[in-house]
C-alpha cells in the first residue's frame, strides 16, 4: 500500500477476473494463472511458421524457433549472464531480437530493450541506470553504443545473421560457441525493464515481471480473438512495449504467425502483407498514416480482418479514412509501459467501436479518481487510475515515484478522462510528457540540453500540435548571450535522438511562471503561441 495515501473505495468498469479487485499492487488477480513467457512458443504446432522475415524469404516454424530461442540461451548463460542479471539490446527489427529476448527471459534474466538511435550521451545514460551483465549490439557495430559501453565498462557482444539457425553472438569478433546449462526463468522474475519519464525528473525504470507481461498478452489475445490462422504484421519497433507485446508476444501465445522485416518501409508494407497474408496489424497513428500514404494499386490485402491504433490519440478524420483503405474496422487502444501495454480498447465488430473512445477495459480494472484519490461516477472526469496483473509493482529504486504513482492499489495514468455506458473517453494528459509519433519525450530532459549552452539562460520546453506526428517538441528561451536559434537546435541534434529535437525555439524576454516559480509548460506553449501571433 501507498503509505500515507488516501485509499479509494473499489469500484471501476471491466476487471481482472469478475468484479473483484486485484489481490495486490501489480499482484494476480482471483483465478489468474500465472505463467512464464516460456509458455508462448509452446503455444504453436511445431511445424507452423512462427516468424516470417519478407525482405529475406526466411520462415521460422515454431520447432525452429524454441530450439534457437534454447541455444541462444544457453549460449548467453556460457558469456557469463544469469537469473537476475539485466543484458540490453541496441538491435534493429527482425527475428533477432525477439529470439534474443525470449532467450534473455529463458534465463531467469531481464531485458532492457534500448533504441539503437540513442546519442552516446544517452546510451551512457541507461548503461548507467540498468548496469547491465551484457549488451548486445549489430555486429557491424554501432559507434555511439560502443563509446557509452568503453566508457561504462559494459561488455558487448555483437549478433550477426546467420543464414540458418539462431544468430551468431561474437565476442571479440570471434563467434560463441560454449554453451551451459541454465536455471530457467519462472512467473515473478524480471523479464523486461524499460524506461519511463516524468516531465520534471530523470527517467524511471520499469520492471515489468513475466507473469506481467503473459496477462498483458493473453488478454489482447483474448480480445482480439487471436488465433493460430492469424498473421501480425509488426511494424512498431521492438524496444518499445507496443511492438513487442501486442504484435509480436500476443500473436505468438495464439499460435499465430508473425511477419517480422528486418527493414520496414511503410512502401514495402502493402506487398509484403499481401504477399504473406496479414490479418491484423498495430501501430501508432503517425505510423498508420506513413503507411496510407504509400498505398500502392494493389489495394489492401483482403486478409486483413482488423487494424489497431495505440500510442497515441487517433482523430476521427484518419479513423475513417483507414477503415476505408485498409477495408477493416479500425480499434483504438488505449496502453502504457507500467500496465504491460494495454489496458483498453474498442472491440471487435459487431460490438460497437466509438470514435474518439479507447474502448473498454481489458483485462483491467479501471476508475476514473479525484484529486485525492476517491473514485468518481460514470459520467464526472478525474484521472485514471488501474489495477490488474499486468501492471508493475512500483519504479526501481525509486520509493518516492512508486509512492507518487499510487492511490493505494490503484496505479496513476496520469491522464485525465471520462468513462461514459462503459467506454473510456480521453481528454488530455495530466502530466506534461509530450508524445511526438508515439515517443514518449520527457520536457526536462529537452530543457537540460538546452540549458547546457552557454548562451542559454533558461528553457522550457511543450508540445506543439501537429497534424502527422500528434505533437512537436517546440521551446521557449531566454538568452545570456548571443545565439542563433539555428545553432541550438543544432547543439540538441548532437545530444539528442532526433525525435526528441526542437522542431521550433523562441526566445523570450522573460518565461512566465506563478507566483511560486513554478513553469506551466502547456501556458507556455499557448503564450508563444499568442506572442507569435501578435509578432
Amino acid at each position: 500500500m501507498t503509505d500515507g495515501a488516501d485509499q479509494p473505495v473499489t469500484r471501476g468498469i471491466g476487471a481482472t477476473s469478475g468484479e473483484g479487485p486485484a489481490a495486490a499492487r501489480g499482484g494476480l488477480a482471483d483465478g489468474y494463472r500465472s505463467e512464464a513467457l516460456s509458455e508462448l512458443l509452446a503455444a504453436g504446432e511445431p511445424a507452423r511458421p512462427a516468424l516470417i522475415v519478407p525482405d529475406g524469404g526466411q520462415v521460422i516454424t515454431y520447432a525452429q524457433a524454441a530450439a534457437a530461442v534454447d541455444v541462444l540461451a544457453r549460449r548467453l548463460a556460457g558469456l557469463g549472464a544469469r537469473r537476475g542479471d539485466r543484458v540490453a539490446l541496441a538491435l534493429p527489427n527482425g527475428p533477432d531480437i525477439v529470439l534474443l529476448l525470449l532467450a534473455i527471459t529463458a534465463l531467469g534474466a531481464a531485458a532492457a530493450p534500448l533504441n539503437p538511435a540513442y546519442t552516446q550521451a544517452e546510451f551512457e545514460f541507461f548503461l548507467t541506470d540498468i548496469a547491465p551483465r551484457l549488451m548486445l549490439i549489430p555486429a557491424t557495430g554501432s559507434a555511439a553504443a560502443s563509446a557509452a559501453a568503453a566508457g561504462t565498462g559494459t561488455t558487448l557482444l555483437g549478433v550477426r545473421e546467420a543464414s540458418a539457425g539462431p544468430p551468431d553472438l561474437l565476442a571479440d569478433g570471434q563467434p560463441s560457441v560454449l554453451q551451459r546449462p541454465f536455471e530457467p526463468g519462472e512467473p515473478d522474475d524480471v523479464a523486461l525493464v524499460l524506461h519511463t519519464s516524468g516531465t520534471t525528473s530523470r527517467p524511471k525504470q520499469v520492471p515489468l515481471r513475466q507473469r506481467n507481461l503473459m496477462a498483458s498478452v493473453r488478454t489482447i489475445a483474448a480480445h482480439y480473438e487471436l488465433s493460430q490462422d492469424d498473421v501480425s504484421f509488426s511494424v512498431m519497433p521492438l524496444f518499445h512495449i507496443h511492438g513487442l507485446v501486442a504484435s509480436t508476444f500476443a500473436a505468438l501465445s495464439a499460435g499465430g504467425a508473425v511477419i517480422a522485416p528486418r527493414r520496414f518501409t511503410p512502401m514495402r508494407f502493402w506487398r509484403q502483407a499481401r504477399e504473406h497474408g496479414a490479418t491484423w496489424l498495430s501501430a501508432g497513428p503517425t505510423l498508420h498514416q506513413m503507411i496510407l500514404d504509400k498505398a500502392d494499386d494493389g489495394g489492401a490485402p483482403s486478409t486483413l480482418r482488423f487494424v489497431r491504433s495505440c500510442s497515441s490519440a487517433l482523430s476521427p478524420a484518419l479513423q475513417d479514412r483507414a477503415e476505408r483503405e485498409y477495408g477493416a474496422p479500425m480499434l483504438q487502444a488505449y496502453g502504457m509501459t507500467e500496465a504491460s501495454h494495454q489496458m483498453s480498447s474498442n472491440p471487435l465488430p459487431p460490438a460497437d467501436r466509438k470514435s474518439g473512445s479507447v474502448g473498454v477495459p481489458t483485462g483491467t480494472l479501471i476508475g476514473i479518481a479525484d484529486k485525492t484519490g476517491n473514485l468518481q461516477p460514470d459520467g464526472t472526469p478525474g484521472e485514471v487510475v488501474i489495477r490488474g496483473p499486468g501492471v508493475m509493482s512500483g519504479y526501481v529504486g525509486n520509493p518516492e515515484a512508486t509512492a507518487a504513482a499510487f492511490f493505494g492499489e490503484w496505479f496513476r495514468t496520469g491522464d485525465r478522462g471520462v468513462v461514459r455506458d462503459g467506454y473510456l473517453f480521453l481528454e488530455g494528459r495530466i502530466k506534461e510528457m509530450i508524445i511526438r509519433g508515439g515517443e514518449n519525450i520527457a520536457p526536462a530532459e529537452v530543457e537540460d540540453v538546452l540549458m547546457s549552452h552557454p548562451a542559454v539562460q533558461d528553457a522550457v520546453c511543450f508540445g506543439v500540435a501537429d497534424e502527422k506526428y500528434g505533437e512537436l517538441v517546440g521551446a521557449a528561451v531566454t538568452l545570456a548571450g548571443d545565439v542563433q536559434t539555428a545553432d541550438l537546435i543544432d547543439h540538441c541534434r548532437h545530444r539528442l535522438a532526433a525525435f526528441k529535437v526542437p522542431a521550433s525555439i523562441d526566445v523570450l524576454q522573460e518565461i512566465p511562471r506563478t507566483p511560486t516559480g513554478k513553469v506551466q509548460r502547456r501556458r507556455v506553449g499557448e503564450f508563444v503561441a499568442q506572442h507569435r501571433g501578435q509578432g
